[in-house]
């Protein structure tokens, strides 16, 4: 998931960041790939609107 589609859901960085409870500041520093346990989060609270990047785990 990329920041850029966040943002776009929730219509800009401020109700982002207070959708996960943070800081309008901490979406700043984000690059353009949103932290993994973000992205986690995004997907709950978005009812799934939002999906997180699968991680293929080494087996």
């Amino acid at each position: 998931m990329n920041r850029a589609d966040a943002i776009n859901h929730f219509k800009g960085i401020a109700p982002l960041a207070k959708a996960l409870g943070i800081t309008y500041e901490a979406v700043r520093q984000w690059g353009d790939e949103i932290p993994e346990l973000r992205q986690y989060q995004l997907e709950l609270v978005t009812n799934g609107q939002l999906k997180a990047d699968k991680k293929h785990s080494a087996a």
